[in-house]
């Protein structure tokens, strides 16, 4: 029951690091790789999918070396960052940006208040003025807006 806890806040406090590391990290210091994220060129792939590697280490190393020395709160750490990681790709490449066309429309007010917010976030093209940096909390504002609107935020284009 522990290693399922120290799961679940794991998964919670990674919106917060993930708020963190977008605002100062990928639009800071390493804004070349985010860039093309903001800023669509041709191709399927953009620099800014080698986040999936960076991020996925920490949690491959707590899984394995926690694994390894039967260190299973570490490992439990890990697992905790995976299963953010999974719901990061599921909201972010899925329904967010439907880079993969499983679920092209939704009546969901949290889903419809997550492409807004995510809208928001992509009208600056540069890495200046920032604003909803995080993925699965979304900000009261948006929930607000999705309801004064009464609905349709399609694709989020970049």
């Amino acid at each position: 029951m522990l290693y399922l806890l120290i799961t679940l806040v794991t998964f919670v406090l990674m919106e917060g690091i993930t708020w963190l590391t977008h605002r100062y990290v990928m639009h800071g210091f390493l804004w070349y790789l985010h860039e093309d994220h903001h800023q669509k060129g041709p191709g399927f792939f953009e620099k800014n999918d080698a986040f999936f590697v960076i991020f996925a280490i920490p949690s491959w190393l707590c899984i394995m070396l926690g694994s390894m020395n039967q260190v299973y709160w570490v490992v439990s750490i890990g697992a905790g960052i995976a299963l953010y990681g999974f719901a990061y790709f599921l909201v972010h490449e899925i329904i967010i940006h439907q880079r993969f066309k499983l679920f092209t429309r939704s009546n969901n007010r949290y889903i419809k208040a997550i492409r807004w917010a995510h809208k928001m976030h992509h009208k600056h093209i540069g890495k200046e003025e920032g604003e909803s940096f995080g993925m699965l909390w979304v900000a009261r504002k948006y929930w607000d807006k999705v309801k004064q609107a009464g609905g349709g935020v399609g694709k989020v284009n970049k």
